[in-house]
């Protein structure tokens, strides 16, 4: 997943859609997540377009709180090209190919602030066009070091941030239920010299449950 909000050493480009509202998260929790409300995001991340039908589909770590750093929100792909992409060209292709629909994205931090949360949905035109666009996707960034996640792409490795001067590790999911691509990311930065480690362990508790989340609702 290299396609990340500003300010953050995101590589990817491939056109994101993320969910849930960057306002207060209200709504029926599971186990250790909770799920947000249809909150609306910043003005800079939505669209006067038809009603969102993702809001309601997002899964948040528990206990995380608003980013201020990356808006959340329902957006089209214009709003993406213009807020996300790292490379508008390649995710205007991409997207296009896929027949978007419609996505969804919401950030949140630990509550330390040391750790960063994002999902992003995206909903294609049919579920084999889901799937050519989670590939399309994954395929823009160098991965490291799958950590078996059942029926998904998955890798944790640590990198170099140039926009902090910092040590980035980073672990990252993506995974295709019918037509709907999703995307998690966990980011943890650390000084130069540190030793951060990718949280695998609670990206593979979120995966699972917004993946249960998806199939449950998508049937």
């Amino acid at each position: 997943m290299k396609r990340t909000a500003p300010g953050v050493a995101a590589v990817m480009t491939a056109l994101l859609l993320g969910v849930t509202g960057c306002g207060n998260d209200a709504g029926a929790s599971t186990g250790t997540l909770q799920t947000p409300s249809a909150t609306k995001g910043p003005a800079a991340a939505r669209d006067k377009a038809a009603k969102n039908t993702l809001a309601g589909l997002v899964v948040l770590p528990r206990g995380y709180i608003a980013d201020p750093r990356s808006t959340s929100g329902a957006f089209t792909a214009t709003t993406f090209l213009g807020n996300w992409s790292a490379d508008p060209a390649l995710d205007r292709a991409l997207l296009l190919n896929a027949g978007f629909v419609e996505g969804y994205r919401a950030s949140r931090l630990s509550p330390d602030k040391k750790k960063r949360f994002t999902v992003q949905l995206f909903k294609a035109a049919s579920p084999a066009k889901a799937k050519t666009l989670q590939q399309g996707f994954w395929s823009q960034d160098t991965h490291e070091k799958s950590f078996g996640v059942p029926n998904a792409l998955s890798d944790a490795r640590v990198q170099y941030d140039g926009g902090t001067g910092q040590s980035e590790a980073v672990a990252e999911v993506s995974f295709v239920v019918g037509s709907l691509v999703a995307e998690l990311t966990i980011r943890q930065t650390g000084a130069l010299g540190t030793d951060p480690r990718p949280d695998t362990a609670l990206l593979k508790t979120l995966a699972t449950q917004q993946k249960a989340r998806l199939t449950t609702r998508s049937s």
